[in-house]
Parts: structure tokens; C-alpha cells; sequence
């Protein structure tokens, strides 16, 4: 049995907290996992200016509100499912994705949680398991898969590098120079084209 798995944010929706400092005006926030390869070290970064800020979960979740689907995801979602399983491997959080599956029509998503305080203000974050997609990948495949995935930033590397086959999708310049043995694809028909010919061979 084959499966496809795909990162959440830069795939599928916008980058989260891009959106959330272009509403807020915070250009530090603008950090991401296509910058910043130590996952722990870019949250640890963001609770802290969230604190300076007296920023609380509910103001991110007012932003995410907002948030839709990029453009031709929610086609290219369904033509996918319709041809093989499909698995969302992210290292966002339920907090912020649900409002997001929603509107996907309630793919199932594999995530993190945080950890919150009685004013909900962000006190940590409760990963599901360190190197979360990279092991998601490496189970499905003891358990007899074969595994397609997808991904745009240094977070994903490690489970597309894992994975039977693979390619980035919209990448930053950086990270495309830094894996010249990494397929790309730049468009949704050019990803759901490599699926195909991952799931036909």
C-alpha cells in the first residue's frame, strides 16, 4: 500500500506565523522553519516575543480565523485523496490547525499541542515526538508502506530524505541549493504529476 505524506504550512496553507506578524506588525515573527532549522530554538524565539508583546494563544487563533487554504490546495487535496491515502505530517499545533482542516474537508493531520497557562499565554509546546515527520515516515514504512512526501522547509528534509520517493514543493532558494539531489516541484500539477508516477510504477 502506498501513501502520500505532506507538510501542513507552505504546501497546503500559508505560513501561519508570517500571517501573524504581517496582522500584528511584529517583523520578528516572520522567522519560519524556511530560516531557522532548530525547531525548539524558532519557538522558543516566538514565546518570548509573544511574552514581550502580552500576546496570548487568542490572538493568534483571531489571525488563523482568517487564513485560507493557498490557492488550488483544496483541489489538488481531494484529487489526491481520491487516488491513495493521505497523511498531514506537520510540526504546528491543534490549537492552530483545526480552524485550517476545516477547510480542507478534515484531512487527518499528525501534529503537536501546547501548553498553556490559566491566561492562555504560550508556556510551552508538547511535541509529539522529537523529529516527528521524519519517524511518522520511518513507521509507516516498517508497518509496509511505500511513502511519497512532500515538504518546503529544513523540518521536512529529513522525512523526504526518508521517504521512498520525494520531492520539495516551493522551496526557498537556499534550502533548493543546499539539496541539488532533491526533486522540485513549483505548481500543484507538477507534484500531483510526481505522486502519479510514484503510485503507477
Amino acid at each position: 500500500m502506498k501513501i502520500a505524506c505532506l507538510d501542513l504550512e507552505g504546501v497546503l496553507v500559508p505560513e501561519i506565523w508570517i500571517a501573524f506578524s504581517r496582522a500584528t506588525g511584529i517583523d520578528e515573527l516572520k522567522l519560519t522553519t524556511r530560516e531557522i532549522s532548530d525547531y525548539s530554538a524558532l519557538m522558543d524565539y516566538r514565546m518570548k516575543i509573544l511574552d514581550e508583546k502580552g500576546l496570548s494563544l487568542d490572538a493568534i487563533q483571531d489571525v488563523i480565523a482568517t487564513i485560507k487554504p493557498l490557492e488550488g490546495a483544496r483541489q489538488f487535496l481531494e484529487a489526491l485523496r481520491e487516488r491513495t491515502q493521505v497523511l498531514i505530517l506537520s510540526d504546528t499545533f491543534e490549537e492552530f490547525a483545526k480552524p485550517l482542516m476545516r477547510q480542507l474537508d478534515w484531512p487527518t493531520i499528525w501534529c503537536n499541542s501546547l501548553v498553556l497557562d490559566e491566561r492562555r499565554f504560550i508556556r510551552g509546546i508538547r511535541m509529539r515526538t522529537q523529529n516527528g515527520k521524519f519517524k511518522s515516515v520511518k513507521a509507516l514504512r516498517e508497518l509496509g508502506f511505500e511513502v511519497f512526501a512532500t515538504g518546503d522547509s529544513y523540518n521536512d528534509l529529513a522525512m523526504i530524505k526518508e521517504a521512498d520517493a520525494s520531492c520539495l514543493f516551493c522551496s526557498p532558494e537556499k534550502i533548493i541549493r543546499e539539496n541539488p539531489d532533491l526533486p522540485h516541484a513549483l505548481t500543484y500539477t507538477d507534484l500531483l504529476k510526481r505522486i502519479d508516477d510514484f503510485l503507477e510504477r
